[in-house]
């Protein structure tokens, strides 16, 4: 499973970003989706996921302005951000928990993409 993640980029305190996370096998097949941010020299924390039949959770910090939905036809998930802070700054991530044998999970990394954003 690969998934690329993408949208990052450099945007002033207030505005909006779409980032996405398009999959290289359908989104059905993937039980959950998941963002993360690894803000500079912090550790990475959980934004948003959304599984496969639909349910979204957010990081309890996180429900006011981010959210998470998905193009079934695409295999992409996405994240919008809006009323960007400078706090936002990070590398957002997504991952893909994959449900195997016996209830095994097995979960894929994207290789994050950069948001950026200036006061």
């Amino acid at each position: 499973v690969q998934l690329q993640a993408s949208g990052g980029g450099l945007v002033q305190a207030g505005g909006s970003l779409r980032l996405s996370c398009a999959a290289s096998i359908s989104i059905f097949n993937i039980n959950r989706v998941g963002w993360h941010r690894q803000a500079p020299g912090k550790q990475r924390e959980l934004v948003a996921t959304i599984t496969n039949g639909g349910t979204i959770n957010y990081a309890d910090s996180k429900k006011d302005r981010f959210t998470i939905s998905r193009d079934n036809d695409k295999n992409t998930v996405y994240l919008q951000i809006n009323s960007l802070k400078p706090e936002d700054t990070g590398v957002y991530y997504c991952n893909a928990e994959i449900m195997g044998s016996k209830l095994s999970r097995t979960y894929y990394w994207g290789q994050g993409t950069l948001v950026t954003v200036s006061s």
